[in-house]
């Protein structure tokens, strides 16, 4: 790469600064904290994730889509809660040796997402590292003040319903490996994408207020996420894995291979919205899925059981065993 090395401060200037216009509290990013108006009626939701090199992206991705993938799984936890994305604070530890060019793409694809959802940057650090590309980004949104979604909202007898389709990150980050042979190159093109920019369901987040009892996003696979909504519900579920919603590469993928359903049904980066509500609400869902032109598919339900089980059912009614229960950054005994 050319471009010469960064200054800490003109990089702020150049590619940060811009992107915190808007906000007065933000100081145009000159000094050492923000300011944020507390707006009475509305409860702030915070989340904040971390992206490190080779683990949740691929160390030669186009660094456009790296900073706007560290955006988008971000404000997945906010739709989830229901909440309305409002402002961004980043962290970067950017390698010793990344240079100008790389980082002008990351700020210009920072910058276009920034546009695309309406949020402000208004602060954050950033420092250099011997180590790999660590990126951390904090968001906050806000959400009627006693109203937002959670993952222990879960009640006996909901149905559950996941947004758009599963499956699709885990089989991306494999044919981007080169691990599909045969795969055809418009269905690589699909997955990939839906790898390296999730989508956010932002405009359906807030909309499941009131209508959704328990929810939370599927980042680390759809068993496994389901089973932590079910744990903080002190709640069991049972799902149909025919019900599953897949796209059609997806589904092109599983009828070529059927050993792959564990990856599909546990393997994560899907960013799709995982919520429960009740049974009489299914006309009400279906009818926002047709009003916001998103995908909302009954896969299951939340039964009586010992809290955080997640059953998976075949077409036979017998039980598939999923031997990967999802991503997980630490094992025990490592």
């Amino acid at each position: 790469m050319s471009g010469g090395a960064p200054d800490e401060f003109g990089l702020i200037a150049e590619l940060f600064a811009p992107l915190a216009a808007g906000y007065p509290g933000a100081l145009g990013l000159t000094d050492d904290a923000a300011f944020i108006a507390a707006e009475p009626g509305f409860d702030t939701v915070a989340t904040m994730d971390s992206m490190v090199a080779g683990v949740h992206f691929l160390p030669d991705d186009p660094p456009d889509l790296i900073a706007r993938k560290l955006v988008r799984v971000n404000l997945s936890d906010l739709a989830a809660k229901g909440a309305e994305p409002r402002l961004l604070m980043l962290s970067a530890a950017f390698p010793a040796n990344v240079d100008r060019d790389w980082l002008r793409l990351f700020g210009a694809g920072l910058a276009e997402d920034v546009r695309s959802f309406a949020v402000h940057l208004i602060g954050g650090d950033t420092v250099s590292t011997p180590g790999p590309l660590t990126l951390t980004l904090t968001a906050l949104g806000r959400v009627e003040a006693g109203r937002g979604l959670k993952r222990s909202g879960g009640r006996q007898g909901d149905t559950i319903w996941v947004s758009g389709s599963i499956g699709d990150g885990a089989l991306g980050l494999k044919a981007i490996r080169g691990e599909l042979p045969g795969l055809a190159p418009a269905h690589l093109a699909f997955l990939a994408g839906r790898y390296r920019l999730p989508q956010p369901r932002t405009g359906l987040g807030p909309r499941l207020v009131g209508l959704a009892h328990g929810a939370m996003d599927v980042s680390d696979g759809l068993v496994q996420d389901l089973g932590h909504l079910c744990r903080a519900s002190g709640l069991a579920a049972r799902i149909e894995a025919e019900r599953v919603p897949l796209s059609a590469a997806a589904a092109g993928v599983l009828a070529a291979d059927q050993s792959l359903l564990a990856s599909v049904l546990a393997g994560g980066d899907d960013y799709e919205v995982l919520f429960t509500a009740p049974a009489g609400a299914e006309r009400a869902v279906i009818a926002l899925s047709a009003e916001l032109g998103v995908a909302l598919t009954p896969v299951g339900s939340m039964v009586a059981g010992q809290a955080g089980k997640v059953t998976v059912l075949g077409a036979d009614g017998g039980e598939i065993v999923i031997d990967r229960g999802g991503w997980r950054h630490f094992h025990a005994g490592e």
